[in-house]
């Protein structure tokens, strides 16, 4: 066992029971619990984690009652039958030495279907459906207490009670959503007093040997949410009640601070787990953008909070208990808070993984096992299909070797990192450094493949990428023209910019242009940033936010009308956009690009060119999409030679690390 980090692999007594660890895989509701038939996939999802080194795992959210549903006929607990089945989840991670809570959530007005309620009447930004005024509530406490028995039954460790993130529970505690005047609202004493009944009657129903935990908001950041005050008093008042464990929970899904994207700072918000632990006695969990061992075991040494929750973490690496505990942190595959396939594919209602650990969610159907037959593999390329295959197949057995034009492993993540905010990709290069070391990979960098020199191998891998691809505007090849790897790699760049482009690389690239060359900002700056306030000061934590003045001018243009960054990420695309618009950034859609000449960039709008205009700008950043690199094809098909293609080469029509990724696994699983 590791001494690296002691506070953070210590057991943790909770007086029944212990903890082996101070580990907790937060609750991330992945889509397998919604049906019955994949019962047998979510235990081996959480039984990898479990033989990984977590000490305590919380499922995604099961709703007590109808009303309480995510989705129509979504996850739920209500039922004797439907706990046996739960058996095989809860016997999987026993079997691995783990402890596993059921989340009880009742989503109120964030429920996407027409039996929704809430505390009063108010429709949520988010949400469509407008949700009735919750009348039965005592019959609500009774059902969420019915599913604590039913998960007792189910052979769960205990409960997590899910009262944050703008979930029923936290719209009864909010004056926002809380407009009652009957014996559950009208006074702060009165709005928790749902939260603290439900964990009363809980306990009281389960026994003393049985974790409670519940998820409070420690700070929601919407208008008209809860004060210091209301939150110290509900931690206390949830204490007496008989609860084991307060998990934080940070903002509400409406909320227009981000909380858990990779611009977000590590750490950002354990000062406010550490102010409400100091009220209790009992152990509060630190939660959001905590994803390596180090920053972890200092948390705990620091503060008083004493355990610390991640789930995307444990997706793309459930080893990661397991690795720090050796003392091979450099081998933790991080996880660089990009959503993609995870919260992402979440709420747009598909079953949940992880870009960069393809085989989350799907344990049961990608099987990485030793090889049984070894080959030697050629991949060329070494960005993130490169990698993951040649990482994948060596790990399995094969003899592996690596071709690399370049000077250095990383490809478009080796771009990407130098985007303001998407610093952590450069952990993504330093874990596939690792990993090719580990596993016997013979890199060979500022190689350029030949077919002479792949006619030997066994498998050869095409994963050599994208270019980016010039448009055809007259004057495109003017000295102001830049693409957008010339920029993001340190190209002179002056005070007014015209981008060309507004997808993903359109929307970094302008980040990466209005902002300092120091573009880290320190956690004070990213919460004035975006007025994200000391819930200790401010009820609901939030205030009007003091953005910094842009390093630069920019358009951010489009060939096609509308708004701008609709293909964006489902939970990350309204940060990008809130970003550029705080900064400045002027918008022009149904965009025709007339020339560039000295003058700048020549424009015209609408169908018809009836509105030209001039961009008096420095430069023009071309961020129009990208051509496939694939030099090497035909001529290994001419000589007999069937490469297998995937990433960029295969398709470059957008960069998409999470298909690159998947198809290198996927590749490397089948040779």
């Amino acid at each position: 066992m590791s001494t690296t980090y002691p506070h953070l692999l210590a057991p943790l007594d909770l007086g029944f029971t212990t903890l082996r660890n101070r580990v907790v895989m937060g609750s991330m509701h992945t889509g397998l619990e919604d049906r019955a038939r994949d019962i047998d996939r979510l235990a081996a999802y959480f039984a990898e984690r479990a033989r990984g080194g977590v000490g305590l795992i919380i499922t995604g959210g099961y709703a007590p009652n109808r009303t309480g549903w995510l989705l129509p006929f979504a996850a739920q607990l209500v039922s004797s039958a439907e706990a046996r089945r739960h058996r095989g989840v809860t016997d999987a991670v026993h079997a691995e030495g783990g402890k596993i809570l059921l989340q009880v959530l009742h989503a109120g007005r964030y429920a996407y279907h027409p039996f929704s309620v809430s505390a009063s009447s108010i429709k949520a930004p988010i949400n469509p459906f407008r949700p009735r005024a919750l009348r039965d509530v005592d019959g609500t406490i009774a059902d969420f207490v019915r599913c604590a028995v039913l998960a007792r039954e189910a052979g769960y460790d205990g409960v997590e009670i899910m009262g944050s993130e703008g979930y029923l529970l936290n719209q009864f505690l909010a004056p926002r959503t809380n407009k009652r005047t009957d014996a559950w609202g009208g006074s702060p004493e009165k709005r928790r007093r749902l939260p603290v009944e439900i964990v009363r009657r809980t306990r009281e129903a389960v026994g003393r040997d049985f974790i409670v935990c519940y998820r409070m908001s420690m700070a929601d950041y919407v208008e008209d949410g809860q004060s210091w005050d209301e939150i110290v008093a509900l931690a206390t008042e949830v204490e007496a009640a008989g609860a084991t464990i307060i998990n934080t929970g940070i903002g509400w899904h409406e909320a227009r601070v981000p909380t858990i994207v990779t611009s977000v700072p590590n750490g950002a918000f354990v000062d406010v787990s550490n102010a409400v632990a100091e009220h209790v006695s009992i152990p509060v969990v630190a939660s959001n953008r905590i994803n390596m061992p180090q920053s972890a075991d200092q948390i705990l040494a620091d503060g008083r909070v004493q355990l610390v929750s991640m789930a995307r973490p444990l997706l793309s690496d459930p080893d990661w208990v397991r690795k720090a505990a050796a003392d091979a942190a450099d081998e933790i595959n991080t996880c660089i808070a990009c959503n993609q396939a995870c919260l992402d594919h979440a709420f747009k209602h598909q079953t949940v993984s992880c870009l960069l650990n393809p085989r989350a969610g799907h344990e049961t159907t990608l099987v990485l096992g030793p090889t049984r037959h070894t080959r030697s593999v050629a991949v060329v390329g070494a960005g993130p299909a490169g990698l993951s295959a040649a990482v994948t197949a060596a790990e399995r057995g094969h003899r592996v070797t690596l071709f690399e034009a370049g000077s250095s492993i990383g490809g478009q993540f080796d771009l990407a990192r130098r985007v303001p905010g998407k610093e952590e990709f450069a952990e993504t290069m330093r874990y596939y450094a690792t990993m090719l070391a580990k596993h016997g990979v013979e890199v060979r960098l500022g190689s350029r493949a030949t077919v002479e020199g792949l006619a030997d191998f066994d498998d050869v891998v095409l994963a050599t990428g994208v270019t980016p691809r010039m448009p055809d505007i007259p004057g495109i090849d003017h000295p102001m023209v830049l693409s957008y790897a010339e920029t993001l790699l340190g190209a002179p760049v002056g005070d007014r910019v015209a981008v060309i482009g507004a997808g993903g690389i359109g929307f970094d690239v302008s980040e990466f242009l209005v902002t300092d060359e120091s573009p880290t900002l320190n956690l004070k700056e990213w919460k004035a940033e975006w007025g994200a306030a000391d819930p200790q000061e401010v009820r609901g934590a939030l205030v009007t936010p003091i953005p910094l003045p842009p390093a630069r001018a920019v358009y951010l243009l489009q060939r096609t009308k509308g708004t701008q960054g609709r293909g964006l990420g489902k939970t990350s695309g309204w940060v990008h956009r809130a970003s550029l618009k705080a900064k400045g950034v002027e918008q022009l859609s149904g965009v025709n690009y007339e020339r560039i000449d000295d003058a700048g960039l020549h424009i015209s709008l609408g169908p018809k060119h009836t509105d030209p205009r001039l961009l008096r700008v420095d430069n023009v950043v071309v961020c129009a999409g990208q051509e496939p690199v694939r030099d090497l094809l035909d001529a290994l098909r001419r000589n007999g030679i069937e490469p297998h293609v995937i990433g960029g080469a295969a398709v470059a029509a957008e960069l998409d690390a999470k298909r690159a990724i998947r198809q290198g696994v996927e590749l490397a699983a089948a040779l």
